[in-house]
């Protein structure tokens, strides 16, 4: 594991095997990756809430973010955060462990990793 120091809360940077492990113990998967993403395919049984947004300027921060996180989640939740290779999870966690979250994990490689390795993944169905 990989630990950064950020304002005084510290990131804890897990590989995909750990994750699969914690999310297979109780964790939940948190995908911080668009919706555009999240609909292409995601982690089984993750919850998906962006931290950014594609606009025409780029991408931007969630306004919502945690607002939307606290309606859905508790401090005590344990929690793997992902987002497609692992920037935006770090910036996720760091806002999470700011606001009190406790059991976060960022998971390093995002779901680019996850998919590299084989994991299972829940894509839409192919149209005929």
């Amino acid at each position: 594991m990989d630990c950064q120091s950020s304002s005084g809360s510290e990131i804890v940077t897990i590989d995909i095997h750990k994750a699969k492990d914690l999310l297979h113990s109780g964790h939940q998967y948190l995908d911080v990756r668009t919706e555009e993403e999240f609909k292409k395919g995601h982690v089984e049984n993750s919850l998906n809430i962006p931290y950014m947004f594609n606009t025409k300027e780029g991408r931007v921060k969630n306004p919502k973010f945690m607002e939307q996180i606290l309606s859905a989640c508790k401090k005590e939740d344990h929690l793997v955060v992902g987002c497609q290779s692992g920037v935006r999870s770090v910036y996720a966690t760091t806002d999470l462990l700011n606001e009190g979250f406790k059991h976060v994990y960022n998971l390093g490689g995002g779901y680019a990793a996850w998919v590299e390795n084989g994991f299972a993944v829940t894509r839409p169905k192919a149209e005929l």
